[in-house]
């Protein structure tokens, strides 16, 4: 495995292809830009949890512990920058890549860790560097929380395997070990949020994940997430992401 922080180039692309898998907590000296070509990422950092499909990246600060997951098949597509890059506004954030994004992080790919130097690397890592530090401005609200208690992670764990079904908060409660009472209080100190807030939230997210999925239908997919109507599906999706399932589907 890559010594990523043992690497002597200021910067570089590193390109890798892996099955399954779920990684463990770890962090670099280097800040990171982290993007799944193809499939689709898991990411925690701090007390979140985003997911990354080929419509966002990652921007890592160094030191910043993360773990990330591939529930499937992905191209994982990271560009590490020097370790005396300025710090980015923000530790960690996710955002959104456009067509000018996607092109400039494969591009950065040419440039591993090893082989002959190129004169062109520096100005595509300075261009993209410059970049990330204005996509950062305009980070993505799509994001779980990650719980702090082995109670409320029995009960998201619970909640998330049951999202084609109805899920009641007295089911979830018995699967963490809580009254459901308790479990409202442990989603609000620990979460940030309410119960159904949470399940919608993981709803919609697993639903973008689906919609990734090439020959996804989109009332396959509302029924995998719970949804009965396709039309209240619609409704829901476009709420949360601003855009209809369909044209999400297309992008």
């Amino acid at each position: 495995m890559l010594r990523v922080d043992a690497v002597e180039r200021p910067a570089f692309g590193l390109s890798e292809d892996h099955p399954p898998f779920r990684g463990d907590w770890h962090a670099h000296r280097r800040p990171q830009l982290l993007y799944a070509a193809a499939g689709t990422l898991h990411l925690e950092v701090g007390e979140a949890r985003w997911l990354l499909p080929p419509a966002r990246a990652a921007w890592i600060g160094p030191g910043v512990a993360h773990r990330v997951d591939a529930p499937g098949p992905v191209a994982l597509r990271t560009v590490y920058f020097g370790p005396e890059a300025p710090p980015a506004a923000a530790a960690s954030c996710v955002f959104a890549v456009d067509a000018l994004a996607r092109e400039l992080i494969l591009l950065a790919m040419r440039f591993g860790p090893d082989g002959p130097a190129d004169p062109l690397a520096a100005p595509v890592f300075a261009t993209l560097e410059g970049l990330c530090r204005a996509w950062v401005q305009q980070p993505l609200p799509w994001r779980l929380p990650r719980a702090q208690s082995p109670e409320l992670a029995r009960a998201m764990a619970y909640a998330e395997a049951h999202l084609d079904a109805e899920v009641g908060q007295a089911a979830v409660a018995r699967a963490a070990g809580v009254s459901p009472r308790t479990l409202a209080r442990r989603f609000a100190a620990e979460a940030g949020m309410s119960w159904r807030r949470y399940l919608h939230t993981a709803r919609m997210l697993r639903a973008m994940e689906l919609l990734q999925v090439p020959g996804a239908r989109v009332g396959e997919v509302a029924v995998a997430v719970g949804f009965t109507s396709f039309g209240a599906f619609s409704q829901a999706f476009r709420a949360f992401t601003g855009e209809a399932p369909s044209r999400f589907r297309a992008a």
